[in-house]
């Protein structure tokens, strides 16, 4: 089961390495990580996918709740929450065609066209990984991929919730 766990840490050099040890030691897998200062520069959130059962992750966060250089941890994924992930997609458009078809699922998708040139087009999405997921899988049908980049997972907790020190 694919789990989102938020951590609140110091902004510190090898916090996250330190983090992601716990993950490695145990031969646990991460899937996608995104890390960002917060409004409080001395401190980070990190957000980390991986997959894994109750015990796993109950496992993962106690250890990773026992590291110094952190403040909280949160498995998101125990309530109703909000992610989001970015993905910059390269596709090539050789034909008037090809850039039809490109510009139309772009726009089915409520995604934007950032670059232009001659033989290609650069486009912006943001959504759920599902939505990333589809839109590759259909631009894949109508165009070449040349090169695609994502950010990973962010998250946060609906309504009250909130991690904070």
């Amino acid at each position: 089961m694919k789990r989102i766990i938020s951590v609140l840490m110091e902004n510190a050099p090898g916090a996250l390495s330190r983090i992601i040890g716990v993950f490695s030691q145990r031969g646990y897998n991460v899937d996608s990580l995104c890390v960002a200062p917060t409004a409080d520069a001395s401190l980070s959130r990190l957000t980390i996918i991986t997959h894994g059962d109750d015990k796993i992750i109950e496992q993962i966060t106690k250890q990773v709740n026992k590291l110094i250089d952190v403040l909280k941890v949160v498995d998101l994924t125990e309530g109703t929450h909000i992610e989001r992930e970015l993905m910059l997609v390269k596709v090539a458009t050789r034909t008037e065609s090809m850039r039809a078809e490109v510009k139309r699922n772009t726009d089915i998708f409520r995604a934007r066209i950032v670059d232009v040139n001659a033989s290609n087009y650069t486009i912006e999405i943001t959504g759920t990984t599902e939505k990333l997921d589809a839109f590759s899988g259909t631009l894949s049908q109508c165009a070449e991929i040349i090169e695609s980049s994502r950010t990973g997972v962010c998250g946060l907790a609906r309504g009250e919730r909130a991690l904070r020190p």
